[in-house]
């Protein structure tokens, strides 16, 4: 296992001590991304590959628990290590429910950190980034995630941020439903009406541009979500 091919997303609204896990963990060759608060940590989850989430319980906009929960719908096997001031076992069950794998009490030393993520990290397969695939088989379509193209032989296409994100997210739910609120959260940070209307023009553009295949096609699920189906 290559610790420099290993992505760690550290969400922790306590600056400094975000700053001394980040540096201790790049000092073992991780590869470290911090945010301050849970709704940038899932947008920022979104925009990566991660292997692993290190995630405070205490946050503002959106706890460590509702963020969990949040992950475990787009990935259900990436392990999750929870960070908390709180010991009571409430709070651990709590944690487990929402899809912890591992609890670290503060204060914690750096010694018990690298044990705690090192045994989690052994517990799963990891693929060298040199190996994993960028590009995603949609019928006669190939999206290159890595370079946000849309290749099609009748002309290729390179989609914006936003736009690459959303394809992203439906591709992880190929014919499952994705839930809307789990769209605007991932790739806004936020889930209200204006960004809603702004997620339906998206949705309009990818409908247009993966249409020159019959068999591939976004659908609105009624009250829930969309459904990118794959023939």
């Amino acid at each position: 296992m290559k610790t420099n091919k290993i992505n760690i997303l550290l969400v922790e609204d306590d600056t400094s001590l975000g700053f001394i896990i980040s540096e201790q963990l790049s000092s073992l060759g991780f590869k470290v991304t911090l945010c301050t608060d849970g709704m940038d940590g899932f947008v920022r989850f979104n925009e990566g590959t991660f292997h692993l989430c290190i995630l405070d319980v205490m946050m503002p906009k959106k706890d460590g628990f509702s963020l969990a929960r949040d992950i475990r719908k787009i990935n259900d096997s990436i392990p999750i290590l929870f960070l908390t001031a709180k010991s009571m076992t409430e709070d651990k069950v709590e944690g487990f429910k929402a899809g912890a794998d591992d609890y670290l009490t503060k204060p914690f030393s750096s010694e018990e950190l690298e044990l705690r993520v090192k045994a989690l990290l052994k517990r799963i397969n990891i693929v060298s980034e040199e190996n994993e695939s960028t590009d995603i088989k949609l019928g006669s379509y190939t999206f290159d995630t890595l370079n946000f193209q849309l290749l099609h032989e009748s002309g290729n296409r390179t989609l914006t941020k936003k736009e690459a994100q959303i394809l992203k997210m439906l591709c992880k739910f190929e014919n499952q439903v994705l839930p809307r609120e789990i769209v605007l959260n991932g790739v806004w940070g936020q889930d209200d009406y204006f960004v809603g209307r702004s997620l339906d023009v998206f949705i309009t553009k990818l409908r247009k541009y993966l249409s020159e295949d019959e068999n591939v096609s976004i659908q609105n699920i009624h009250g829930i979500g969309f459904k990118l189906e794959v023939k």
